[in-house]
């Protein structure tokens, strides 16, 4: 339960992230390296998840992973408009 809420609390954070580089076209401020060591470290949390104990919090690592990634892709694609 409680890490289901941790990631929920995590997860919170990225859909306003996403907007903010889909609207405005700019990642000032972003790392690219923060994003990549968050996508990963959510990676090796779905790996564990499926290998150990899979349950219905192992959707919401796939599914911050899935955020994280395409706020990564946003950042590659709008990193040259800054």
């Amino acid at each position: 339960m409680f890490e289901a809420l941790m990631l929920i609390c995590f997860g919170a954070s990225w859909p306003a992230s996403i907007y903010k580089s889909y609207s405005l076209k700019k990642v000032t401020g972003k790392s690219k390296l923060f994003l990549w060591l968050v996508l990963i470290g959510y990676g090796f949390g779905l790996v564990n998840k499926c290998v150990t104990t899979p349950d219905w919090v192992t959707a919401f690592y796939a599914f911050n992973g899935l955020m994280v990634l395409t706020d990564l892709i946003l950042y590659y694609r709008y990193s040259g408009n800054e």
